[in-house]
């Protein structure tokens, strides 16, 4: 695949590192147990390792700020210190942890860091101007959060901005896109690969292009069909999970109270006429399932569409994954893909019954000799479970900001990143 040439930032090899002080923004945001306040999954943080490894072995004097849960999740509102004992592993460096985000502190920390050198300052939404509920009632511009807290108290410490955390890219939050106003500004590794990587797939894909959707959060799927679609992006879009479910209905196909009724619990159903109107518009993009698989005496059974329809005994059950000849069809359509963008599990995976469509799609996407993106976090939990992620072209952390990307939206990151580079370009 071409290399696209449109990315509007400077990289970590467009700036000098040695001797600067460095602010530095990634999204270490990791699963957290419940009970133990322990971190489960370290995705993230090893993501993130590769470019605060290249500041430190560039002698920069590094400190990292990032949040931890939010009021949303507030039982994964916790401190940053096991993030930084991860980041030592991942990097080799030893990275300190300071319980203060940036108070009195953590300025004199900052201040006081030597070449090669890393400290992460307490959780950033421990500030109310970086938690949601901020960002969401009072709705600030990048240039009003010069007079936040944290950018009066950290900016005047720093030579340099490197953000990493294109998975907040959705976010406006001071943390986020207000540092680019005043400092020299550089976008880290995994920020450079990921919008890179989803660039490849909304402007430059190899065709056919196919967009395989599935899971239960099927407002991320109905966010960018449209957008791909009219863009001529996608080719071909697989429906899988309750974006096939809605699929079928809208497509006429009765499957039955208990499936209407589960999607009316959960407000679902407003989905319907939005994929009728897809549907009119592009009627030979989507590719819906022929079969689904359905649980009864404890055993996986399948029946085909058709036969659920004209069954009163088969409209009483729920359609928990996709049968053998959908899944065959999506199979033999994903290895003619020349690109490939993957989000959400055909199935319920998590029961063994209803893996099969999951594991095989998967299988066959990893397997598969065109480019291949897959993003976020249910998506890449099945990925790691049924495939290696070696296998892919790309993984990309980011939900909700690779959703909103893939559906035409700018993100509140990339404008201050392009804000910044055009800055710069006339200095």
């Amino acid at each position: 695949m071409e290399k696209v040439t449109n990315i509007r930032m400077r990289s970590l090899e467009d700036v000098v590192l040695k001797g600067r002080t460095v602010i530095f923004r990634p999204d270490i945001n990791s699963p957290i147990d419940p009970k133990t306040k322990r971190i489960v999954n370290t995705n993230r943080l090893e993501k993130a390792a590769p470019t605060l490894k290249a500041l430190l072995d560039g002698g920069a004097k590094v400190a990292l700020i990032a949040h931890q849960g939010d009021t949303l999740d507030y039982q994964n509102l916790i401190p940053l210190a096991e993030h930084a004992q991860i980041l030592s592993k991942f990097t080799g460096y030893e990275v300190a942890y300071l319980d203060d985000v940036c108070g009195p502190a953590a300025q004199e920390r900052v201040r006081s860091l030597k070449e090669g050198q890393a400290v992460v300052l307490g959780n950033l939404r421990y500030l109310s101007e970086e938690i949601t509920a901020f960002e969401k009632e009072v709705k600030l511009k990048p240039s009003q959060m010069l007079d936040t807290w944290l950018i009066r108290s950290l900016a005047p410490l720093a030579d340099l901005y490197v953000n990493d955390a294109f998975a907040a890219a959705h976010r406006n939050a001071p943390s986020m896109v207000a540092f680019q106003e005043l400092l020299p500004t550089a976008g880290g590794m995994q920020l450079v690969g990921e919008y890179t990587a989803l660039s490849k797939v909304a402007a430059q894909p190899i065709h056919p292009c196919v967009f395989v959707l599935g899971g239960g959060k099927i407002s991320d799927a109905f966010g960018m069909m449209r957008n791909v679609l009219e863009n001529k992006t996608a080719d071909t879009i697989l429906c899988g999970g309750i974006t096939a479910l809605v699929m079928l209905l809208a497509k006429g196909v009765s499957l039955g109270d208990a499936t209407w009724n589960f999607l009316k619990d959960r407000d679902l159903l407003m989905f319907v006429e939005q994929a009728k109107s897809l549907l009119a518009s592009w009627p030979e993009a989507f590719v819906i399932p022929l079969d689904l698989a359905y649980e009864e005496g404890g055993k996986r059974l399948e029946a085909t569409v058709e036969t659920i329809a004209d069954s009163k005994h088969l409209q009483t059950k729920l359609f928990l994954d996709l049968g053998e000849k959908t899944i065959k069809r999506y199979k033999d359509l994903i290895a003619e893909a020349g690109s490939l963008f993957v989000n959400g599990p055909a199935g319920v995976y998590e029961d063994e019954r209803f893996e099969k469509a999951t594991k095989e799609i998967w299988s066959a996407i990893a397997q598969a000799d065109g480019y291949t993106v897959v993003g976020g976090g249910d998506t890449i939990t099945a990925a790691t479970r049924f495939t290696d992620l070696s296998q892919y072209s790309y993984v990309c952390t980011a939900g909700g900001a690779m959703v909103r990307f893939l559906s035409g939206k700018k993100l509140p990151l990339i404008e201050a990143m392009e804000k910044a580079w055009e800055r710069e370009s006339k200095e």
